[in-house]
């Protein structure tokens, strides 16, 4: 029997786990693919921005600076919108003239960097731990269409009082095509999971180090 004579013989219990599956997989890759553009976006954009930032900074040009992070050029950049945080609460209590002391000025522009560092952890984690839920999850779907295809065998059997291989087939080839299905399902989605969460990582480090560096900056300029 084809793939097609044998998704005709189902019953309808079977199909709908086999399209729940045949989702599960669509979702799968259409948050993998979304998500490897954006971080492939977010580590090009940032290594052009880093030199340039970095740059007005040292001259003390900190409007420019300001002017860069806010670029639609670097919207994907995460290191982008960590430093425009830091920059702009620093701005704010400079024009406001709040008379905050150097400790707490530092304080207040640590604390809006970790304000940012942390919504942009949420925005590049969007989507990821769906991955990690299919992945999970996938195999048990095709289990439970396997148990449902040998249900379907005893029936067979029961039905023609016979055990012969002509009474069971159907319902045995049945389970195996929803086991298989549910680990083509699981297994990319493990692969991309694993592999974003790495990339996630690797985002995450260049985040504290460039927050680190940022509050450095602020308290030499304010020594």
């Amino acid at each position: 029997m084809d793939l097609m004579h044998m998704w005709t013989q189902m019953g309808m219990v079977a199909k709908a786990i086999g399209v729940i599956l045949i989702i599960m997989s669509m979702i799968s890759f259409g948050v993998a693919i979304e998500r490897i553009y954006t971080f492939s976006q977010a580590r090009k954009q940032s290594k052009l921005y880093a030199p340039q930032v970095a740059k007005h900074l040292k001259e003390g040009r900190l409007k420019d600076a300001i002017a860069v992070s806010s670029s639609k050029n670097y919207r994907y950049s995460h290191l982008a919108k960590v430093v425009l945080a830091g920059l702009q609460e620093y701005q704010f209590q400079q024009e406001a003239g709040g008379g905050l002391s150097r400790e707490d000025l530092v304080d207040s522009v640590r604390r809006s960097i970790q304000r940012a560092t942390a919504l942009t952890q949420s925005d590049l984690k969007k989507g990821v731990n769906s991955l990690a839920t299919i992945g999970t999850t996938a195999p048990f779907v095709g289990l439970l269409g396997t148990v449902v295809g040998v249900i379907n065998a005893f029936v067979g059997i029961a039905a023609t009082g016979s055990g012969g291989i002509g009474a069971v087939s159907a319902g045995i080839a049945e389970a195996l095509v929803e086991t298989a299905l549910g680990l083509v399902v699981a297994i990319p989605a493990v692969w991309f999971y694993n592999y974003l969460t790495g990339r996630l990582d690797y985002f995450n480090v260049e985040m504290d180090n460039s927050s680190s560096e940022l509050v450095d900056y602020f308290i030499k300029k304010t020594a």
